[in-house]
């Protein structure tokens, strides 16, 4: 053989070497990232509109859910105290990033256990008051999401509520625990406004039976209920024990209204939960949640049950069903 077809002979076996080699490397089973969603309530109390729009903003960033990523859902049934395990259970997995689609609860819970993993909250009313992030335009650490500006929407829904009920001067404040913070935009409101707040917290079902004994007994005249998903959990105990003491009550989610609840007003889900899904995307493509500022909802709604309204004797005024998204009949 002579040197030519020698040289010729060793191109065509490295050739041949180089593509059995890079079919094998493609024929390996391809690692894709796992998404992480930790949730305070359970599976039956997460909203379908939430994840429809979240998966939504997966597709717009590019990705495939099955074919570039998976998602491992923890629900930890409205038990706070399993929170903490499950979040070291989503890091022990080594996710890609951890999702919080509520609860500044689960969002402690989940920066305890890792200092590196991105999360992204999907709703915190005001998360720099709350320690979670250092500043709304560079979070840093690990954390960013998005805000549905609690704070700010306090004195919103007081005025909501008091255009709908007038004669009401003493209401009634179901707090979540989570969410007391917003007792000082509310008080602040409701002073300039000439009206009273009585505040009872609560964090199980047995406590808000004994929050609305408690308001009855306080004689209160309206109802407003802060946001957080502990009451969006045990949204139609809320909403029936509302009807049981006639009080007209307003609420943070459109999900209240459609249910049964009187009004409610609030960021609108699906526009923040795309959000938070786009974010997602951005964070597997390399960027830093540090670096990713805390997007503010600029999208909200006003929603009215006629039904319930009929059924306390309550008149909507004509300017606030003017006002209203969607009016149920």
């Amino acid at each position: 053989m002579t040197g030519v077809r020698v040289r010729e002979s060793i191109v065509l076996l490295c050739g041949a070497a180089a593509a059995i080699w890079a079919t094998s490397v493609d024929a390996r089973p391809r690692t894709i990232p796992v998404v992480g969603v930790l949730y305070a309530g359970t599976s039956k109390g997460s909203s379908p509109t939430s994840w429809s729009a979240f998966r939504q903003g997966i597709r717009d960033a590019g990705f495939v859910e099955g074919r570039d990523l998976t998602f491992d859902f923890r629900f930890a049934e409205n038990n706070p105290d399993l929170l903490t395990q499950l979040a070291a259970d989503l890091v022990q997995r080594r996710v890609a990033v951890i999702v919080i689609p509520g609860s500044s609860a689960a969002v402690r819970a989940a920066m305890a256990a890792t200092k590196t993993i991105p999360i992204v909250f999907m709703n915190a009313s005001d998360p720099v008051r709350a320690g979670l992030v250092s500043s709304f335009p560079r979070p840093g650490g690990n954390v960013t999401g998005i805000t549905d500006m609690g704070g700010e929407l306090a004195a919103k829904r007081l005025g909501l509520l008091h255009q709908l009920v007038p004669e009401a001067s003493r209401i009634g404040a179901l707090i979540d625990p989570n969410t007391v913070r917003l007792l000082d935009e509310l008080r602040t409101a409701a002073k300039a406004a000439g009206l009273e707040i009585e505040a009872v917290t609560a964090n199980t079902d047995a406590e808000i039976d004994t929050a609305f004994k408690a308001l009855g007994q306080k004689q209160v005249q309206a109802l407003w209920v802060s946001p957080g998903s502990l009451f969006l959990n045990r949204r139609d105990q809320i909403i029936n024990l509302a009807a049981h003491y006639a009080l007209p009550a307003i609420y943070p989610l459109r999900e209240f209204a459609e249910h049964g609840g009187l009004i409610s007003y609030g960021s609108n889900i699906a526009d923040r939960s795309q959000q938070a899904g786009q974010y997602v995307g951005r964070i597997l493509k390399g960027e830093k949640p540090g670096n990713l500022p805390i997007m503010r909802n600029t999208k909200f709604d006003l929603v009215i049950n006629l039904r319930t309204a009929r059924t306390l004797g309550l008149k909507v005024p004509v300017t606030l069903h003017s006002e209203a998204n969607e009016v149920f009949e």
